[in-house]
């Protein structure tokens, strides 16, 4: 039975990576910037932007509340690889991209680079060579497989497609022992990516300029997209898989430049000329952009938290008093924890959690305006912002258990919505679940994930 939470994993299209030079870095744009495709239909105002997020986060949410891997890397004296990462408010959704160069020779994708994927797939055509069908993929940018002398199909009949990617929806159909290894991701509403797995070359560019190709990384050739979803992958050629999975980029990229990985998310209503990079490896560079230096706590890998990276929390303190948010709210093995996603756009904080941090936030917008509906959107507490003044709002801090204290920019949970109205930048989440940190409230942050070493370093950055 095709879990279908899961798929959403591959489809929550939140953000994208480009190649580049430099320290090879991953140009992270926000799925709305004008450098992607015109085709999009955009969203004309801040509130249709955010509903749009709210759709998808709503999804991906599912799936994580549903799903719940060590690392091992071969230290490289070589240098890192990076890419390039912009903001894209100006498309009305909330997700960053990277270009990808795939194949032999390479052919150059625009990937969402998600943090909660543990799979990196492309819209693909791969046709005889393959005996594979082809499916509906009108107007859409495709990878020629059948044009790559590196690519190399994974049999239905091994070991790889019976065991090992049984949790990436292997299908057990195998019409004869060298048909490829398929796949079926579906969402709820009925939209679904039907492909089939294989082994091919990504080709990133090194901080001294040279070229390094790493082969054999797992991808997905995605033959048909599918259903009443379908209009949410636009502008998008697949997504780059950077969960903390087995199969993963981040796992391959890792075996050649160790078990680092970091980015810095600059602001979501930023113009498109901004950017920032995600980088794998060891970036000094990136480090010494941060206005103070990193603090650290606990990265949670595996266990509860599957492929996602979670993180322990003690608290959240507003103007200087922690809240009466009950323990067992950030246990993950009782139900609760957080995780930290770049995949989602929006933050969600469970019953237990949301219900106080609203409460004692509204104590305060409430001197400023007047209290107003939600409106249709995705937030229940927004205020006329007429005499907003954003000096005078207390500080909102969340506590690791370590010690170690995360201070957003107020805009980062005090939203823009239209003229004059602000929101709370917090979506309710059912309880038992998983509260999340979404990008919104990790902008104009370095964040840095030591997969070798289990930890998270952050600090805050202009990202410029």
């Amino acid at each position: 039975m095709i879990n279908f939470s899961l798929f959403f994993f591959f489809f929550a299209i939140n953000y994208g990576l480009i190649i580049d030079v430099g320290a090879t870095r991953l140009e992270l744009l926000h799925r709305n910037s004008p450098k992607l495709s015109e085709k999009w239909q955009i969203p004309e105002t801040t509130m249709e932007k955010l509903i749009e997020f709210h759709r998808r986060d709503v999804l991906r949410h599912r799936m994580v509340s549903h799903r719940r891997m060590g690392i091992e890397t071969a230290s490289s004296s070589a240098s890192s690889i990076a890419m390039p990462m912009n903001a894209g408010a100006d498309y009305g959704v909330g997700e960053y991209f990277v270009h990808v160069t795939v194949g032999t020779p390479g052919q150059r994708f625009m990937l969402v680079a998600d943090t909660g994927s543990d799979l990196t797939w492309m819209h693909c055509r791969c046709g005889r060579r393959c005996g594979t069908h082809k499916g509906r993929l009108n107007n859409r940018r495709v990878f020629h497989a059948d044009r790559s002398s590196s690519f190399k199909t994974i049999p239905c009949l091994s070991e790889m497609c019976k065991v090992e990617l049984a949790n990436l929806f292997s299908l057990s159909k195998c019409p004869t022992p060298l048909t490829p290894c398929a796949y079926d991701y579906r969402y709820l509403e009925g939209s679904s990516a039907i492909g089939f797995f294989a082994n091919e070359t990504i080709s990133v560019r090194l901080a001294n300029g040279k070229k390094r190709k790493l082969r054999d990384v797992l991808v997905g050739c995605t033959e048909s997209v599918q259903g009443a979803e379908e209009s949410g992958f636009k502008g998008a050629d697949g997504v780059l898989g950077l969960g903390f999975g087995n199969h993963t980029f981040t796992r391959k990229a890792a075996q050649y430049f160790g078990g680092k990985f970091s980015y810095c998310l600059v602001d979501h209503l930023s113009p498109k000329n901004l950017s920032n990079y995600i980088i794998f490896g060891h970036d000094k560079a990136d480090k010494a952009s941060c206005s103070s230096s990193l603090q650290h706590t606990d990265l949670v890998l595996g266990g509860d938290y599957g492929p996602f990276y979670g993180v322990n929390l003690s608290g959240i303190s507003i103007g200087g008093v922690l809240l009466r948010i009950p323990s067992v709210a950030w246990n993950a093995s009782l139900g609760g924890g957080a995780i930290l996603e770049s995949g989602t756009s929006l933050t969600f904080l469970t019953d237990p959690v949301y219900g106080p941090v609203t409460s004692e936030l509204n104590k305060f917008t409430s001197r400023f305006g007047t209290l107003l509906p939600p409106g249709g959107g995705p937030f229940e507490f927004c205020f006329n912002s007429t005499g907003y003044d954003e000096s005078k709002m207390p500080p909102l801090r969340i506590h690791f258990s370590n010690g170690a204290i995360f201070e957003p920019p107020v805009k980062s949970y005090i939203l823009d919505i239209a003229p004059e109205k602000k929101c709370l930048g917090f979506v309710s989440a059912s309880w038992p679940g998983t509260s999340i940190i979404g990008n919104i409230m990790q902008q104009n942050h370095l964040w840095e994930f030591d997969l070798e070493n289990t930890r998270l370093g952050f600090a805050p950055s202009t990202c410029t």
